[in-house]
């Protein structure tokens, strides 16, 4: 099998039961998954390489994240969503929640915005963090657009929410303090 098709060559691609231009919000927005995935990938191979820190929980929830990343790529490949072929649940969204509440009791309380760095696997998960936003943005855009299934922009949601905390949590267990943006009001709340 060959890699290259040249059926892309003037600007167009096919999504499961269309053919679109290149730029299309459908094609933009798994595109994006795409990239998010590819720094998830990155911050599982920044995680492995370091042995002084046990990040077992962190390395098996991004590999399963990685994943889940695919199937919304799946499910925004519909041109018309076929509500019985979706592979994005709530399900999955719920245990990311679970996932957020345990890495956040891992650190320290916040009150402020907080500046994305600290440790490298925390800067690199706040880098997924951003880009993650950017696809839920894209897949809004798309919604308002073109029919599209709701699940995968509920779990992007989460998913942001996930790479903070675990940024945060990454940083607590390296013994870094996360910095907090100077002119930040109060903000934050624990729960």
């Amino acid at each position: 099998m060959k890699i290259y098709t040249r059926t892309g060559d003037e600007g167009q691609t096919s999504v499961i039961g269309a053919r679109v231009r290149k730029d299309d919000l459908r094609v933009e927005a798994y595109g994006t998954i795409d990239e998010l995935n590819s720094f998830v990938g990155q911050a599982i191979s920044v995680l492995a390489k370091d042995t002084a820190v046990d990040w077992t929980d962190l390395l098996e929830h991004l590999t399963l994240v990685q994943h889940e990343l695919f199937d919304c790529g799946s499910d925004l490949c519909y041109a018309s969503p076929d509500p019985e072929k979706m592979k994005v649940t709530a399900e999955m969204t719920a245990r990311l929640e679970g996932w957020i509440d345990a890495y956040d009791a891992q650190t320290p309380p916040i009150e402020k915005f907080i500046l994305p760095g600290g440790s490298e696997p925390a800067s690199l998960l706040h880098v997924c963090r951003t880009v993650c936003r950017r696809a839920e943005r894209i897949v809004v855009s798309l919604a308002a657009e073109q029919p599209c299934p709701d699940e995968p922009r509920k779990y992007l949601n989460r998913l942001s929410d996930f790479f903070f905390a675990a940024a945060r949590a990454a940083n607590a267990r390296l013994g870094l303090t996360d910095a907090e943006y100077e002119r930040s009001a109060k903000v934050f709340r624990r729960r």
